[in-house]
């Protein structure tokens, strides 16, 4: 007992230290952003006394600088839900539609990961099924970086394309469908408790690249979550033990998720079988023909540059959705 004691209190002062770091740098934010603040006004006050319009570029572009800092710190605020600071597990699914479904799913990885690169966020491949001819059927990505749970939770949804298919020889417009999931990646302070006879757990042949990298060990991991249906695979390491982990901590995320989302207090109370986001319940359509135009039906944001945002320009979609979610 009292050796639980000891680790309890050593999780609990791990945390308020972790946290404590958070606040500090916080406050530092806040003092840097005040300092600028001061140089610009210094600026504009000596510009004025000199009657120097050579100031006029510098200080636009100081204020310029100083109000992207500002939107930025502004959007980091309202991430205050309690796993908003962790790391995202981040899923695409390829919806029906084959071919088609499954390249908007690749698409939609690309951007996905440019996005996170541009971030400075550190992406590892937990699991990939791709299709034989053309993208992939689902992904599954370990996105790591500070807040990128609170940031990423806005891309959970159906996501909708309408393009003329380079896959139809008639040239003709197609709509396709991906489902996004996410969830954080929760650490050790938490605590689920699932019964093991609830669980099957399979193993099999990671894929691979072929030659000497395919692994001939059955060290891919595939656990089902039997009252719920909830299905996770990981096969990024070597180690069945290792992928196993892994997998252990995206169904306990999972089942987390919908254990709140039934307002339940057990994991053995919610009951029934787990489905995908349906489909048509799109959160945000991608227009390719006949106009461009990518557009999320929550909030209201859009914009006409659909390349720009295929290529992981998305600050603007997830900063709507925060401010959008806030106000709900």
């Amino acid at each position: 007992m009292e050796q639980q004691d000891f680790w309890d209190d050593s999780d609990n002062a791990a945390r308020i230290l972790q946290e404590s770091k958070r606040l500090k740098e916080k406050i530092e934010k806040i003092e840097d952003l005040k300092k600028s603040f001061e140089d610009v006004r210094v600026l504009m006050d000596l510009c004025e006394e000199e009657n120097d319009a050579s100031l006029l570029d510098e200080i636009e572009d100081e204020f310029k600088t100083l109000k992207k800092e500002i939107d930025k710190f502004t959007i980091e605020t309202l991430l205050i839900g309690e796993f908003d600071s962790n790391n995202a597990i981040f899923t695409i699914h390829a919806g029906a539609g084959g071919t088609e479904a499954q390249d908007w799913a690749e698409m939609l990885l690309r951007m996905f990961t440019r996005w996170a690169e541009g971030k400075e966020y550190s992406i590892t491949v937990l699991d990939m099924l791709k299709d034989t001819e053309a993208g992939i059927k689902s992904a599954t990505l370990l996105v790591e970086g500070e807040n990128a749970y609170g940031y990423l939770k806005s891309e959970k949804g159906v996501h909708r394309l309408v393009r003329i298919s380079p896959f139809d020889t008639a040239g003709k417009r197609h709509t396709s469908f991906a489902s996004v999931d996410v969830m954080p990646e929760l650490d050790d302070s938490v605590e689920i408790d699932i019964n093991s006879d609830d669980l099957r757990i399979d193993t099999y042949r990671s894929g691979g690249a072929g030659g000497q990298h395919v692994n001939k060990t059955d060290s891919a991991v595939r656990i089902t979550h039997i009252p719920t249906g909830v299905i996770v695979t990981c096969q990024n390491e070597r180690s069945q033990h290792s992928n196993k982990e892994m997998a252990m901590k995206m169904l306990y995320a999972k089942l987390l998720e919908l254990k709140e989302q039934e307002h339940k207090d057990r994991i053995e109370d919610i009951k029934g079988e787990y489905r995908e986001i349906a489909w048509g319940s799109q959160i945000r359509s991608y227009v390719f023909h006949p106009y461009s135009m990518v557009k999320d039906h929550r909030t209201g944001e859009e914009t006409g540059n659909v390349h720009a945002v295929m290529d992981g320009d998305l600050d603007n979609f997830i900063n709507a959705y925060l401010k959008w979610k806030r106000q709900a």
